[in-house]
């Protein structure tokens, strides 16, 4: 009982420091967004849509959505918990599953969310790979929805870089 007490309180902030460094480290970035105009669209049409970025490449991903009616597929694995609890500090609704633990489940609640006029959010190569290939949850969602797949992506440079109130 106590380890599981120790457990929850350890994911819970685990969450919020996860959710808090993102919010730092975007105050101390400039970000610029391109071919914004395309999510824009897409958040005009009556049909959700579907948000699809690497594993690698999530970090700020938070930041590249606007909106907070999201459904966003996490693994049900440990590390799974500690972004799910990132993302619901952020707001949005997650579901838990995977392609090699509870999948269909998984997708079943997506497409309950999608019908009632959630985008959705995955990251098609998941976090055991294979590196940059898409599986097949994705494409199946896409599929079964008729919602078009939006592919994202965060980059980062050290060009111009600078910390605020810091004079190098």
């Amino acid at each position: 009982m106590a380890n599981r007490i120790r457990e929850r309180s350890q994911y819970l902030l685990a969450g919020l420091l996860g959710s808090a460094v993102i919010r730092l480290t975007r105050r101390l970035m400039r970000l610029q967004y391109l071919d914004r105009h395309i999510p824009d669209r897409l958040r005009k049409e009556p049909r959700p849509y579907i948000l699809a970025f690497w594993h690698g490449r999530m970090f700020m991903m938070p930041y590249a959505y606007r909106e907070k009616k999201i459904a966003i597929l996490i693994s049900r694995h440990r590390d799974g918990e500690y972004i799910h609890r990132a993302m619901r500090a952020f707001g949005y609704s997650t579901t838990r599953g995977s392609s090699t633990a509870g999948g269909s489940m998984a997708l079943r609640a997506l497409l309950k969310r999608f019908r009632e006029g959630y985008d959705l959010a995955f990251t098609p190569d998941g976090p055991r790979g294979p590196r940059h290939q898409v599986q097949p949850g994705v494409i199946q969602a896409a599929r079964l929805t008729g919602g078009a797949i939006l592919p994202v992506s965060f980059g980062c440079s050290k060009k111009n870089f600078s910390i605020p109130g810091i004079v190098s």
